[in-house]
């Protein structure tokens, strides 16, 4: 309500013609008509979404990294900083050998502990998200630990997928979010996890447009 009084005032129209949905609702309504397909998102965060035919929107995932987010940016850069630093425990110096390690110390700016635990513990959520990017960058260097992180990545995703697919039933899968471009492996994995569904490529979601035209069709 608070929200709807500030757009009614500022575009000067009344409470009753603003419709509001969330982000991953708007985006799951870009990707599919109600009823007809689900949304796995995988950006800084991971959730699963599916709007029924009668407009009702239902959830899998989407619960902040310190509780999941399984997949998501930010869950492999902690996977992946877990991964260098038990490495490290085990045999110090372990990260001159390991491109993974090598690559997520560019990005935080020194290989010691204190240059890690200043960056993820002063950094943002998106910002901690972003050392996702280095792991895709080891994984295209071929290097094993990051490519097994991203098939976990993968794996996880897939199963907000079977999620939904068990509680509604089968519906084409539409994917979206820079998770997906960090390497193929990602979606390989997802797909053959969700083996005879309909899976469709991941595309760059224009929910700014779908509201526009959302706009017009409650204006209508």
């Amino acid at each position: 309500a608070p929200i709807a009084a500030i757009l009614a005032e500022v575009c000067g129209i009344d409470t009753a013609a603003i419709v509001l949905y969330n982000d991953i609702e708007l985006a799951c309504r870009a990707a599919h008509a109600p009823g007809a397909g689900y949304l796995i998102y995988a950006g800084t965060g991971s959730v699963a979404a599916y709007i029924d035919a009668a407009g009702v929107q239902h959830r899998a995932g989407g619960r902040g990294g310190l509780i999941d987010d399984g997949g998501s940016g930010y869950w492999i850069a902690r996977e992946a900083l877990r991964t260098v630093w038990r490495a490290e425990d085990e045999q110090p110096g372990a990260w001159r050998q390991s491109p993974l390690a090598q690559a997520l110390f560019d990005h935080v700016g020194g290989s010691d502990w204190a240059r890690t635990r200043a960056y993820v513990y002063g950094a943002s959520r998106g910002q901690l998200g972003g050392l996702a990017v280095a792991v895709g960058l080891a994984a295209q260097r071929g290097d094993a630990q990051a490519l097994e992180i991203l098939a976990r990545a993968g794996a996880e995703l897939a199963r907000l997928g079977q999620v939904l697919v068990s509680r509604f039933g089968p519906r084409p899968l539409s994917l979206a979010g820079r998770a997906f471009q960090l390497h193929p492996v990602v979606e390989a994995t997802l797909r053959e996890r969700l083996g005879g569904l309909d899976v469709q490529s991941p595309q760059e979601l224009q929910a700014h447009r779908r509201a526009a035209e959302l706009a017009l069709e409650n204006a209508a």
